[in-house]
């Protein structure tokens, strides 16, 4: 599983941080990044709630 978020649409709202910190981080303007190239199975679920959380709709997921 990758994910990736949209620079362009991310808003810093910080809830895929908030949902699962062992993927994301957060930039020096507060923007959410991924830390891990492949999401490993136990983060997975994480990941998905992050992303469908996001209000910008910024994270996309890809197998």
């Amino acid at each position: 599983m990758r994910i990736e978020v949209d620079p362009d649409r991310c808003e810093g709202h910080a809830r895929c941080w908030d949902i699962s910190p062992g993927v994301f981080e957060l930039d020096e303007q507060g923007h959410g990044t991924v830390i891990l190239s492949e999401i490993p199975a136990e983060l997975a679920e994480q990941a998905a709630d992050a992303a469908r959380n996001c209000p910008e709709r910024a994270i996309t997921i890809s197998d």
